[in-house]
Protein backbone atom coordinates (compact mmCIF):
# COMPACT_ATOMS: atom_id res chain seq x y z
CA UNK A 1 0.00 0.00 0.00
CA UNK A 2 1.28 3.48 -0.95
CA UNK A 3 2.51 5.84 1.80
CA UNK A 4 0.81 9.15 2.20
CA UNK A 5 3.82 10.50 1.17
CA UNK A 6 3.87 8.28 -2.19
CA UNK A 7 0.78 9.94 -2.95
CA UNK A 8 1.53 13.22 -2.56
CA UNK A 9 3.88 12.54 -4.63
CA UNK A 10 1.60 11.07 -7.77
CA UNK A 11 -0.63 14.26 -6.99
CA UNK A 12 -3.38 11.83 -4.84
CA UNK A 13 -2.82 14.28 -2.52
CA UNK A 14 -2.61 17.91 -2.79
CA UNK A 15 0.49 19.47 -1.55
CA UNK A 16 2.41 22.54 -1.33
CA UNK A 17 5.09 21.49 -3.29
CA UNK A 18 8.53 23.54 -3.22
CA UNK A 19 10.95 21.35 -5.55
CA UNK A 20 11.12 17.66 -6.89
CA UNK A 21 13.11 16.37 -9.63
CA UNK A 22 13.44 12.56 -10.33
CA UNK A 23 14.51 11.11 -7.34
CA UNK A 24 13.05 13.52 -4.55
CA UNK A 25 10.31 15.86 -3.53
CA UNK A 26 9.93 18.24 -1.10
CA UNK A 27 7.00 20.32 0.08
CA UNK A 28 5.76 22.06 3.43
CA UNK A 29 4.53 20.09 5.94
CA UNK A 30 1.42 21.18 6.86
CA UNK A 31 1.64 20.77 10.77
CA UNK A 32 4.45 23.44 10.72
CA UNK A 33 6.64 24.34 13.54
CA UNK A 34 7.75 27.00 11.89
CA UNK A 35 6.30 28.88 8.72
CA UNK A 36 8.49 27.32 5.90
CA UNK A 37 8.83 23.73 7.51
CA UNK A 38 9.74 21.44 4.62
CA UNK A 39 9.83 18.07 3.89
CA UNK A 40 12.14 16.22 1.88
CA UNK A 41 11.13 12.66 0.82
CA UNK A 42 12.44 10.05 -1.88
CA UNK A 43 10.46 9.20 -4.44
CA UNK A 44 11.27 5.58 -3.83
CA UNK A 45 9.41 4.37 -0.90
CA UNK A 46 11.64 3.32 2.11
CA UNK A 47 10.29 3.28 5.60
CA UNK A 48 13.91 4.33 7.36
CA UNK A 49 16.16 6.59 6.34
CA UNK A 50 19.23 4.36 7.35
CA UNK A 51 17.74 1.43 4.54
CA UNK A 52 18.53 3.81 1.91
CA UNK A 53 21.50 2.81 -0.02
CA UNK A 54 24.66 4.97 0.70
CA UNK A 55 24.74 6.78 -3.06
CA UNK A 56 20.59 7.73 -2.78
CA UNK A 57 21.21 8.91 1.31
CA UNK A 58 23.59 11.02 -0.08
CA UNK A 59 22.02 12.64 -3.15
CA UNK A 60 18.84 13.43 -0.48
CA UNK A 61 21.18 15.35 1.30
CA UNK A 62 22.68 17.32 -0.98
CA UNK A 63 18.98 17.99 -2.52
CA UNK A 64 17.87 18.85 0.93
CA UNK A 65 21.08 21.76 1.02
CA UNK A 66 19.12 23.19 -1.95
CA UNK A 67 15.84 23.46 -0.31
CA UNK A 68 17.35 24.43 2.79
CA UNK A 69 19.06 27.44 1.03
CA UNK A 70 15.97 28.56 -0.35
CA UNK A 71 14.33 28.44 2.80
CA UNK A 72 16.98 30.60 4.43
CA UNK A 73 16.69 33.03 1.46
CA UNK A 74 12.83 33.15 2.26
CA UNK A 75 12.59 32.98 5.99
CA UNK A 76 13.50 34.69 8.33
CA UNK A 77 15.94 32.79 10.61
CA UNK A 78 19.48 31.60 12.13
CA UNK A 79 19.48 28.55 10.60
CA UNK A 80 17.43 25.76 8.77
CA UNK A 81 17.50 22.78 11.46
CA UNK A 82 17.12 19.42 10.42
CA UNK A 83 15.27 16.65 11.92
CA UNK A 84 14.59 12.83 11.62
CA UNK A 85 12.30 10.95 13.32
CA UNK A 86 10.88 8.78 10.40
CA UNK A 87 7.95 7.00 12.93
CA UNK A 88 4.82 8.80 11.82
CA UNK A 89 5.10 8.29 8.18
CA UNK A 90 6.41 4.94 6.96
CA UNK A 91 8.13 6.61 4.11
CA UNK A 92 11.83 7.96 4.83
CA UNK A 93 12.01 11.74 5.55
CA UNK A 94 13.88 15.06 6.52
CA UNK A 95 12.47 17.86 8.42
CA UNK A 96 14.29 21.13 7.40
CA UNK A 97 12.53 23.73 9.96
CA UNK A 98 13.96 27.31 10.06
CA UNK A 99 14.98 28.30 13.49
CA UNK A 100 16.46 31.30 15.67
CA UNK A 101 17.40 29.12 18.59
CA UNK A 102 17.92 25.52 19.64
CA UNK A 103 14.59 25.74 21.42
CA UNK A 104 11.94 25.94 18.48
CA UNK A 105 13.25 22.28 17.57
CA UNK A 106 11.24 21.06 20.13
CA UNK A 107 8.25 18.75 19.35
CA UNK A 108 7.03 20.29 22.78
CA UNK A 109 6.21 23.50 21.10
CA UNK A 110 2.77 24.52 19.58
CA UNK A 111 2.40 24.11 16.05
CA UNK A 112 1.66 27.19 13.25
CA UNK A 113 -1.76 27.53 12.48
CA UNK A 114 -1.56 28.90 8.42
CA UNK A 115 -3.99 29.88 6.18
CA UNK A 116 -4.29 28.08 2.65
CA UNK A 117 -3.03 31.58 1.16
CA UNK A 118 -0.28 31.55 3.56
CA UNK A 119 1.12 27.91 2.84
CA UNK A 120 0.91 29.04 -1.56
CA UNK A 121 2.27 32.76 -1.07
CA UNK A 122 5.26 30.53 0.93
CA UNK A 123 5.74 27.54 -1.48
CA UNK A 124 5.63 30.26 -4.39
CA UNK A 125 8.20 32.56 -2.69
CA UNK A 126 10.72 29.19 -1.46
CA UNK A 127 10.00 27.61 -5.08
CA UNK A 128 11.50 31.55 -6.88
CA UNK A 129 14.22 30.67 -5.21
CA UNK A 130 15.10 27.06 -5.55
CA UNK A 131 14.55 27.83 -9.11
CA UNK A 132 17.52 29.83 -9.41
CA UNK A 133 19.78 27.07 -8.15
CA UNK A 134 20.47 24.05 -10.42
CA UNK A 135 19.64 20.64 -9.53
Amino acid sequence: MATIFSKIIAGEIPSYKIAENDKFFAFLDINPMAKGHTLVVPKQETDYIFDLDDQLLGEMAVFAKKVAAGIEAVIPCNRVGVMVLGLEVPHAHIHLIPIRKETDMSLANPRVKLSKEEFEEIAEKIRGKIDLISF
